[in-house]
């Protein structure tokens, strides 16, 4: 189920933000509907953030420093833009410019979330062991 435009409760998230902070949450909103069509996307934990097969898989947040672009499984990416973020598989890229998003990364880390998938759906259910799907 392709998405031509951004569902209302993600672009009203969008518009909550002020100036360059709105243009970066628009980019990478309009990027991860591109690059991932067949993924739902809701506000989850008060963030846009798209699942495959209700597992997250790529979000986004207002952070006090600019826009953090959250993925579940990036530290299994071996990429050097994104950080490590917390105690379990997820990194991240940070960005208080549109010009900071280069977008031929952005498609390789999209492409890899689908491809490289750690099992959070079931984090629960597995008292906090992740398990790799794929």
């Amino acid at each position: 189920m392709a998405k031509q435009t951004l569902i209302k409760d993600i672009q009203a998230y969008n518009d909550a933000q002020s100036g360059e902070e709105k243009e970066i949450c628009n980019v990478l909103a309009e990027e991860i509907n591109r690059c991932l069509p067949e993924a739902e996307s809701k506000i989850w934990h008060a963030h846009p953030v798209w699942f495959l097969d209700g597992n997250p898989v790529a979000g986004y947040s207002k952070l006090k420093g600019g826009i953090r672009l959250l993925f579940w499984s990036g530290q299994s990416f071996d990429e050097a833009g994104l950080q490590n973020e917390g105690s379990f598989k997820a990194a991240e890229a940070r960005y208080t410019s549109v010009k900071e998003i280069k977008k031929k990364d952005l498609k390789r880390w999209l492409e890899k979330s689908r491809e490289i998938q750690w099992d959070y759906k079931n984090i629960v259910k597995r008292k906090g062991v992740l398990e790799r799907l794929k």
